[in-house]
């Protein structure tokens, strides 16, 4: 822990100086083997320990009350509810000299770590680096690991930040992945969430009521980043990952949900910060948003470090209207989406389909910022990802609702356009295990999300009534664990043969020309035919696509150049077959 920081224990060869921001509180102690009284400051509490050390476990008592882990912890064997325990983060880095990777090369695994594998732990996915790497996969992304009640959680209901969850692995387990990912070429994102805290195991509001505003975000009481001491413990926890666990980048989740920013943005300061560790450590850092107001003056993609914006959003109107295209689907958020094939010209030529046009999911109201100017590598593009799989009510993947062979083109559209691609764990091979949502609490807060699910899918739970899973059973986890056997059977060999040659093909033609594509393209999507031209300099990538059952379909775009992709030249474009090349500007 360095110096610099406030929130966490400070290791050193001296001891331990325990330290708690507790501005509710009278008295606060180190509770150890017997309670240590602790000194009080400017609402800061803090006691040094010359016994201990790395391995201690500790509680904080608060006014002679109760027990509480720290908020801080960076690990908590005994879950949310138990004693944190000291962590020593020194490790044997095999791959010292690791910097990162181009943003350019950035191609995406979204992972669950608890049903990836059968195992569900950081070791078991090191067993599975080799396919990733050799799949053409450059960035591993882990959804949240922050420390969660229960055995098995999404992870974004997390009370903990700083502590992994213990049913992951230890610390040190977490670096092995980490460290043998980048032996292999290979970067690691985390997804953080800086907009609620989970529900149960969370003491803030006793010791710190300040944290929070008398907002709420849809999840629970908002985050107050007005105060000091609060922008502080987000800021330290975003560098904490990146420098003790050596994270390559951050995904952070529902940005627009952060309903008290601050002035400047929480946004703005955190970016800023770990731009400077970036410069400090010529390292390639890289932060993403989740971010439904589409605010594209957050972006800036060539900036580096990224001092004070981010490097790309994760665009769910490519995913929206990609998914109504394939599955004809209208409900919820999907109604925005009815003329698919115009949303999707859109989402390929300028990024957002969304540029402060009224939306009728929002009851009229207007979303987003024009996009239009930004480099094509803003956008984090997608058929699928945990919550557009997860938020249905029987979590299906699109390998089950939508066509073989149009899912197949929409794939090699995907990894064939020039923004960074993103698959969910297993859309490689066209996984069909289902991705449900589940978590494990009990008592009052497990009714209160069953509730809750059977309010929000009303409609599904009238039609589908008792094969809706329940979130709480251990058997919706387990449904949702990949199988890795599947791979040898011949569809999903063939899918998975698919996504590599494509994402070689991505690798040696696209990838070079993707630091001199800076504008919107030229693109078109009518009577099932898309064409779609990107310019790099003096080349430009063109994209043909018959999206149809049409055998002869008239194509607006002649080809040309050097085809990197399908049959050349494409006079007569079969149904659902992609085409292409690279050329002159």
């Amino acid at each position: 822990m360095s110096a610099q920081t406030r929130f966490g224990p400070l290791v050193s060869d001296r001891g331990v100086t325990f330290r708690l921001w507790a501005p509710a509180a009278s008295e606060v102690s180190v509770v150890l083997d017997t309670p240590i009284a602790m000194s009080k400051r400017d609402g800061w509490f803090k006691a040094h320990v010359k016994d201990a050390g790395p391995g201690t476990r500790y509680r904080f008592k608060i006014d002679g009350e109760i027990e509480i882990p720290d908020p801080a912890s960076h690990f908590q064997p005994d879950d949310v509810h138990g004693p944190s325990e000291v962590i020593d983060h020194r490790f044997a880095w095999q791959c010292q000299d690791w910097k990162g990777l181009p943003w350019a090369q950035a191609v995406f695994l979204e992972v669950h770590v608890g049903t990836f594998t059968s195992g569900g732990t950081f070791r078991a996915i090191v067993e599975r680096l080799d396919h990733i790497a050799e799949t053409g996969i450059t960035a591993l992304e882990l959804m949240p690991l922050s420390d969660f009640p229960g055995r098995w959680n999404w992870g974004y209901d997390g009370v903990l930040p700083f502590a992994l969850d213990s049913s992951y692995g230890r610390p040190q387990d977490l670096k092995a992945l980490i460290d043998a990912a980048h032996s292999r070429g290979l970067m690691v994102f985390l997804d953080v969430v800086y907009n609620h805290f989970g529900p149960e195991g969370n003491y803030l509001d006793r010791i710190a009521p300040a944290f929070f505003s008398s907002a709420q975000t849809p999840w629970g009481g908002a985050i107050d980043y007005r105060v000091p001491e609060v922008r502080a413990y987000a800021i330290e926890n975003a560098l904490h990952w990146l420098r003790d666990y050596r994270f390559d980048g951050l995904r952070l989740d529902a940005v627009h949900t952060i309903v008290t920013p601050g002035e400047p943005s929480i946004l703005t300061d955190l970016s800023t910060a770990v731009g400077a560790l970036a410069a400090e450590s010529g390292r390639h850092i890289h932060l993403v948003l989740e971010n439904d107001d589409n605010r594209s003056s957050l972006l800036a993609p060539a900036q580096d470090p990224p001092a004070g914006r981010y490097r790309a959003q994760w665009n769910d109107d490519y995913h929206h209207a990609w998914h109504v295209f394939l599955t004809a689907e209208s409900a919820g958020y999907y109604r925005d989406y009815g003329n698919a094939a115009h949303h999707i010209a859109r989402t390929l030529s300028q990024g957002f389909a969304y540029q402060g046009e009224p939306s009728p999911h929002r009851k009229g109201q207007t979303r987003g910022e024009p996009s239009q100017h930004l480099p094509r590598a803003s956008f984090v593009n997608f058929l699928q990802n945990h919550d557009q799989i997860g938020n249905r009510p029987k979590g299906e993947r699109l390998s089950v609702l939508a066509s073989p062979t149009a899912l197949e083109a929409a794939l090699a559209i995907l990894l064939l356009q020039p923004s960074p691609p993103l698959l969910f764990m297993g859309e490689e091979w066209g996984a069909t295990e289902p991705f449900p949502f589940f978590c494990d609490l009990s008592g009052e807060r497990a009714e209160a999300v069953r509730k809750g699910r059977k309010a929000e899918f009303a409609d599904a739970y009238a039609k589908h009534g008792s094969d809706i899973p329940d979130p709480l059973a251990a058997e919706t986890r387990a449904a949702a664990v990949l199988d890795w056997e599947a791979r040898g059977k011949p569809a999903h060999a063939a899918r998975l043969a698919l996504t590599r040659t494509l994402l070689a093909a991505r690798r040696r033609w696209i990838v070079p020309l993707l630091p001199a594509m800076t504008s919107e393209g030229s693109v078109s999507f009518d009577n099932g035919v898309l064409s779609a031209r990107w310019h790099a300099g003096e080349k430009s990538l063109l994209l043909l696509a018959n999206l149809s059952d049409a055998a002869n379909p008239r194509l607006q775009t002649l080809a040309w150049g050097d085809p990197i992709w399908g049959t050349s030249p494409p006079r007569k474009l079969p149904p659902w077959s992609v085409y292409a090349a690279i050329g002159g500007s």
